[in-house]
């Protein structure tokens, strides 16, 4: 070794003086002849070919030392990481479930196959390391798809270049600026012209930014409604993962309402068929099973059954996918309150129209016969006027007439809407509440009944067992020792077999984790804990031959399940206490002995039932049949067994209700909204939550038709339905069926329904209603689709805060009309009279375009924007045929507008002496004063009825950033802008003037509030 590192050394030394004498030599650069430089080339050639021989010589003899001393075999280190699924054909993997082509999947070796070439355990699902994921991801891409560009901000800009008004302005503004500078120059003649121009623009462009934050806004919440949540097996694990996070190898859990999150093939399962319908447009149901079909296409939703799927494509390589990215979500549909805006704004337009062609006409005529007078008093039209001139002063009168359409016709209105919608949306995200389709907001405001599903919405959905039975005796502790062994391995068939549910434990000693619904969690808990089951050894010793999953309508779930080794065949039911005592002929008491079950005892058994549900607990019953294999064979595919069962036990369950939900129901009685309970449990336990809740009074009871079950209600004659649907506060053991009855028959009579609904066979009713609310948590995909608004966090408080944020939509869209009107109004009158009478217009174009800009876009922020208060929820719903203008708004508004054209039209005619001024100051001085007057009247804006308009202005600080804005923006416009805004400075007590009587508009509003007014609609009193 010593003598290798000294050899080593010294050939290193050897090579280091050979490269420092070459770097000096060719460094060296002197004054050289040219035979000189010729040596020099000629020893540089050798040299650097001497050296280049001298390193290949030393590191062959290095790869011979090397090869000298290596073993007699060499060692291949394959990464295997490297390209992991190199060996899986991409596009034949896609087509498989693509065209459903069972020839390709036998290319593959059949579903088994396919689970091996992507390296995936059928029981523990693929390792879900970050590492393994990216890798599935990088070799079969994600879940993902591209979605079409959204509209950039340059959109919405060249959208407000696309309006008439705002067209006719450009050509005014080009026509100005052209003649304009003709006449006096680049220097000065670009002022009018120019000054119309960026009023204008300003418009557009805080219009466009408005748009376009709220295109952003409605994007997310578009995203947020597209994360499904999913479960999936990873690392021997059930976990629920967003459905962009599936990758190709993901074993999927899927049940009843579910929506199947990718392309795949179907692993295990029971009675699965799936709706396919939202792909194929078959409403047919397909069967999916391991021979025959076992294609799953990502789309279609689950409609019967359960089972595990392997996902084997993802993202755009499914039908899926491509149908996705080729649609874009547009968001501009209209909802109801944009509609009847869009028609007042028709209206308005069309008077604002009328109004500016007559002063158009009117101040032409005046021009042109010699009636108007320049600043100097000089007539302004005679014979000899220069060409240039007459089409300067035409452009001026176009560009005050279409100004005054400018102001007259309410953009703001249906931007308001926007605003608010798209402000309360998010507001409402952040109380649990996603809004999915737009008009719901606002119908959420008129809603006058709530039926309300009880389990999760109305209680926490914390299930435990709390009560256990064996025949007719209560087992309070140590269930597994006081149980006859025969009994106690029955109900852990019957619960391990039985269920949707799954335990995890990582080993012997770790506390197990339960998934499932609340229900299934609960049973799973007791009988793992109480009753000592090993879910695995339960499922290990016995084979499931079929399966009939639970739904709302049967109100149970049987198996149909042969242990190991054994010929005999069982059947197991679990469900609703009632429906399976009813039927069962003999029962177990906890000795093992199975007794008959006669009247006696039935009566007995139903008592019990009773009394637990009494106590406000959901009762599970548990019943059994052992059938010969004469009765069974051939038979595994036709219905259960359910006659003649013998009942195993009883457990009841308890589910606490929500914290202040007594409260929320409380508030919905005070605003004249009726909430009714609509569930499956039985009567007995349906009343007392009822009660707890405070949707019953403790002396309501069937006597008086308050309560009744799904199957007396849906038995009445539409006579009978019609007269005591306002009576029924609670439905018990309801169907689907009976909740879409319930529904129909609200609205025929009249009645604005909200309906929560979390299954797959609430998606009728759900749709039915005016408002469907599904349930983030416990909802399936089915209903979330069907519904307008998710409530996510499954609470009832949470419908009340949509029905506080609905009324508020209207309420500050109402606001804003007030406010819009008395502007319009206020301007069309005060240009109207001013140009008739004297042939002037005393705002001008670049004037109005500002108050335009302070009414349209920073109004609409400014009350669009105010939050839900308590007195929203102290009045009646607002009906559907109720006017948007109600008699107090036309009360409001009428005194407002009054005062401001009286005010200003004196300024206009009398201003000059009033105030000793020039007629410029004097344009200033109304222009100041009018401005001043939209400010103070948007403080009155803000509260319809009540006097106190400062009630909570501290908590909406946009409002009051915008008030200070526009005050800024005013003095800069009057103090500074004199060229652009065409005015002249203000002295302090001129200012003090405009402020003051701007500032009356506050005592005004406060005496014309006391004014009351009839509650007929004043157009229909105006017919009469």
């Amino acid at each position: 070794m010593g003598m290798a590192s000294s050899s080593s050394s010294s050939s290193a030394s050897v090579s280091a003086s050979h490269y420092n004498f070459a770097a000096n030599f060719f460094l060296e650069v002197p004054n050289c002849t040219k035979p000189h430089k010729r040596w020099r080339l000629a020893f540089k050639v050798i040299y650097s070919t001497r050296a280049l021989l001298s390193l290949l010589l030393k590191k062959k003899n290095q790869i011979l030392n090397q090869l000298s001393r290596s073993p007699s075999y060499t060692a291949l280190e394959i990464n295997d990481d490297s390209t992991p699924f190199s060996n899986v054909d991409h596009e034949k993997l896609v087509a498989i479930v693509k065209e459903k082509n069972l020839g390709l999947l036998d290319q593959f070796g059949g579903v088994d196959g396919v689970v091996a070439a992507l390296k995936v355990d059928c029981e523990d699902g693929i390792r879900g390391s970050a590492e393994d994921v990216a890798r599935r991801c990088n070799a079969f891409g994600s879940n993902t798809y591209r979605k079409p560009p959204a509209k950039g901000f340059f959109y919405f800009v060249y959208e407000g270049f696309k309006d008439t008004t705002i067209l006719i302005l450009l050509v005014c503004v080009a026509l100005s600026l052209g003649f304009g500078i003709k006449q006096n120059g680049l220097k000065d003649g670009w002022y009018d012209g120019g000054s119309i121009f960026l009023a204008v623009f300003l418009v557009i462009f805080v219009s466009a930014i408005s748009n376009f934050k709220q295109s952003k806004q409605f994007e997310k919440l578009s995203a947020k409604s597209n994360d499904i949540r999913v479960d999936v097996i990873r690392d021997r694990r059930r976990q629920q993962i967003s459905i962009f996070d599936i990758v190709v190898g993901d074993i999927v859990v899927l049940k009843i309402g579910d929506q199947i999150p990718a392309d795949g093939l179907f692993l295990d399962g029971h009675s699965l068929k799936v709706d396919e319908s939202s792909m194929t447009g078959e409403s047919d149901y397909v069967d999916i099973n391991g021979d025959e079909n076992p294609f799953m296409i990502s789309g279609a939703k689950v409609a019967d059954g359960y089972g595990r799927m392997l996902v084997t494509s993802v993202g755009i390589n499914t039908a899926w996918g491509e149908m996705m990215a080729s649609i874009s979500r547009d968001t501009e549909e209209l909802t109801p309150l944009q509609a009847r805006l869009n028609k007042l704004t028709s209206y308005i337009g069309k008077i604002g129209l009328a109004v500016a062609f007559i002063v158009l006409i009117v101040m032409l005529v005046r021009y042109f016969t010699g009636n108007t007078k320049d600043e100097k008093g000089n007539v302004e039209f005679n014979g000899r006027t220069k060409f240039d001139d007459v089409m300067n002063a035409v452009v001026g009168i176009v560009s005050a007439a279409v100004s005054i359409v400018v102001v007259a016709i309410p953009e703001g209105l249906p931007l308001a809407v926007t605003l608010t919608l798209a402000y309360s949306m998010k507001r409402m995200m952040a109380d649990h509440a996603l809004v999915r389709k737009l008009p719901a907001c606002e119908t959420m405001g008129s809603a006058t009944t709530i039926c309300t599903d009880k389990t999760g919405t109305l209680t926490l959905n914390q299930m435990k067992v709390t009560e256990f039975w064996v025949g007719e005796e209560a087992v309070i502790d140590g269930a597994s020792k006081v149980i006859a062994p025969n009994v106690l391995q029955l109900l852990q068939e019957g619960v391990g077999l039985n269920t949707t549910g799954a335990v995890y434990r990582s080993n012997s000693r770790t506390v197990p984790e339960f998934s499932g619904s609340p229900t299934e969690k609960a049973i799973l808990s007791w009988a793992v804990l109480e009753l000592g089951m090993d879910v695995d050894e339960v499922k290990q010793s016995s084979t499931v031959l079929r399966v009939e999953a639970f739904n709302s309508e049967k109100k149970r779930s049987g198996v149909m399940m042969r242990k190991n080794g054994e010929k005999a065949i069982c059947v197991h039911w679990k469900g609703a206490a009632e429906i399976i005592l009813a039927l069962c002929a003999s029962y177990f008491c906890r000795t093992g002995t199975a007794k008959p079950m006669n009247e006696g005892e039935r009566m007995k058994l139903g008592q019990i039932i009773k009394g637990m549900a009494a106590k406000s607990l959901r009762c599970i019953a548990f019943a059994y049949k052992q059938i010969s294999e004469v009765e069974e064979t051939g038979n595994t595919t036709h219905k259960l067994e359910e006659d003649g069962l013998i009942f195993l036990g009883l457990v009841g369950l308890k589910d606490p209700c929500r914290p202040k939900v007594r409260e929320a129901v409380e508030a919905c009685r005070e605003a004249g909204v009726n909430v009714k309970m609509i569930t499956g449990d039985n009567v007995f336990t349906a009343r007392a939550i009822a009660i707890e809740c405070g949707i019953l009074r403790a002396d309501e009871d069937f006597n008086n038709g308050a309560v009744v079950e799904g199957v007396e209600f849906r038995n009445y004659s539409p006579e009978e339905r019609m007269e005591r649907v306002d009576t029924i506060q609670v439905m018990a053991r309801s169907s689907p069926f009976d909740k879409l009855l319930m529904v129909q028959s609200l609205k025929e009579k009249g009645h604005v329904v909200a309906v929560t609904g979390d299954g797959t066979n609430d998606a009728p009713a759900l749709k039915e209603a005016d408002i469907g609310l599904s349930m983030g948590i416990q909802g399936t995909e089915v209903a979330k689709e069907s519904a307008d608004i998710i409530i996510l966090d499954d609470n009832f408080n949470s419908v009340v805060t949509v029905l506080k944020w609905g009324r508020c939509v209207y309420n500050n869209i109402q606001k804003f009309i007030q406010f819009q009107l008395t502007v319009n109004v206020a301007a069309l009158i005060i240009n109207f009279v001013a140009a008739v009478s004297s042939g002037e217009v005393p705002l001008t174009a670049v004037q109005l375009l500002w108050v335009n800009l302070i009414m349209d876009t920073l109004g609409a922020l400014a009350l669009a924007t105010d939050q839900p208060t308590k007195e929203l929820l102290e009045k009646p719903p607002v009906g559907r045929t109720e006017p948007l203008i109600t008699n107090v708004m036309w009360r409001n508004l009428i005194a407002q507008a009054l005062y401001q054209v009286t005010i200003l039209l004196t300024m206009q005619f009398k201003g000059r002496t009033i105030f000793g001024v020039e007629e410029k100051v004097k344009d200033t001085l109304i222009f100041n004063t009018f401005v001043l007057c939209q400010v103070f009247n948007e403080f009155n804006a803000r509260k319809l009825e009540k006097k106190n308009i400062f009630e909570g202005i501290h908590k909406n600080r946009l409002f009051m950033g915008i008030v200070g804005m526009t005050l800024v923006l005013q003095v800069v416009m009057v103090e500074f802008m004199k060229k652009f805004a065409n005015t002249e400075r203000l002295n302090w007590g001129q200012w003090g003037a405009s402020i003051g009587i701007a500032a009356l508009s506050w005592p005004i509003g406060w005496i014309v509030k006391s004014i009351p007014v009839p509650k007929k609609p004043f157009f229909s009193l105006l017919k009469h």
